[in-house]
């Protein structure tokens, strides 16, 4: 009775505990985006409610070294005009008992900069409040152009209880590639959240380099959903396999929305790679017509899956199918070597393999523009 009471408390101090860090980072986020859409909105009331009134901000000066202004003195600033071309997203958020120390990246359209703020917040009488800010210009680092990776929420194949999840070559050899390019990149899934990862491996240095990179893991841990997406944002979209890309994307009408958002109205490209071309062969045109329809298309070819294996039992279609079946023509190459085709503004690759060459050509064409 007594070892059955232990295990009853331990329980019951486990679901305190985490029910206490859901409510702390929920305040957490609170603050944070009261500061971030104060901000974007011009909304003085909304900025200070952010900011503990005695906060102090360690802002940049050109004459001024060490320049401190009051949260009320920054707060006021943004009654001047409307900022809705600056847009700001956590990038890393750290939580130790009643502190937190987080770090956004804000952004502002025209003319361009970028920042990266260093904020500290501090629970105060049950309320988290900013008490510190600072910030850096980045803006020579970045471009001012954003790709929207496109990934599935699914975590097994259909109804089976078969492991999926989203390639972690794809994701982070395309990161890495448009991140050095000076590009910035947003995640969205079909449902938000946490990336379900699969084909994580430590022995692959770029792997071993992003799994351990607070702010790359921050973003796959906290993607968008399809409805906290603006695709005005966006220059292109890149849809990354794994083979959990076979469902919830291709039928999913927000993310389809959003995609021919950036091709037809931003000019921009829409990608794919492996199983991610899945993802596309459902887009139209606004004239009606797939997206597909006589274009070259690459992805992950029915004849280099397994044969006979469970999971492929479950697939809702094959793309080389599907693609044919839109009127598209679907090409690849040599199993286990890069393969891409470019057709305009739709560029594919057929494996992980391909994904720095996918990216490589979107960033050729984007700079063009």
């Amino acid at each position: 009775m007594k070892t059955c009471l232990k295990y009853v408390l331990i329980l019951l101090c486990l679901i305190s505990s985490g029910h206490s860090l859901a409510s702390d980072k929920a305040g957490v986020l609170h603050a944070l985006n009261d500061y971030l859409q104060g901000t974007r909105e011009s909304d003085p009331a909304r900025i200070k409610n952010a900011f503990h009134p005695q906060a102090q901000l360690l802002l940049s000066h050109d004459t001024k070294p060490f320049w401190t202004v009051t949260a009320g003195q920054y707060a006021n600033w943004f009654n001047r005009q409307s900022e809705k071309q600056r847009r700001g997203k956590v990038l890393s958020l750290t939580i130790d008992g009643d502190i937190a120390m987080a770090r956004l990246k804000i952004t502002i359209a025209s003319p361009y900069k970028a920042y990266v703020d260093h904020v500290l917040l501090k629970q105060i009488a049950g309320k988290w409040q900013i008490v510190s800010k600072t910030a850096t210009d980045q803006s020579t680092q970045y471009k001012n152009k954003k790709i929207l990776f496109i990934a599935s929420s699914a975590s097994f194949h259909g109804d089976t209880d078969l492991p999926a999840g989203t390639s972690f070559s794809e994701l982070v050899y395309a990161y890495d590639t448009f991140i050095k390019a000076g590009y910035m990149v947003d995640f969205m899934s079909t449902q938000g959240g946490a990336l379900s990862l699969a084909y994580v491996n430590t022995s692959v240095p770029i792997h071993k380099q992003y799994l351990y990179d607070p702010e790359f893991m921050y973003a796959i841990g906290h993607s968008l959903a399809p409805e906290q997406v603006d695709a005005s944002q966006y220059h292109a979209v890149h849809y990354v396999g794994g083979s959990n890309a076979m469902y919830e994307v291709a039928e999913h009408p927000q993310i389809q929305a959003i995609a021919m958002a950036v091709y037809e109205q931003n000019n921009g490209i829409i990608s794919a790679v492996c199983h991610g071309t899945a993802g596309i062969v459902n887009l139209k045109l606004k004239s009606g017509v797939y997206l597909v329809a006589n274009k070259r298309v690459s992805g992950y070819p029915e004849s280099f899956e397994r044969q006979g294996a469970p999971y492929l039992k479950a697939f809702p279609f094959f793309i080389g199918e599907r693609v044919k079946a839109r009127g598209g023509e679907f090409l690849y190459g040599e199993r286990n070597k890069p393969f891409v085709e470019i057709d305009g503004r739709l560029i594919t690759g057929q494996n992980y393999l391909s994904s720095v060459a996918v990216a490589k050509a979107m960033i050729e064409v984007l700079d063009k523009q």
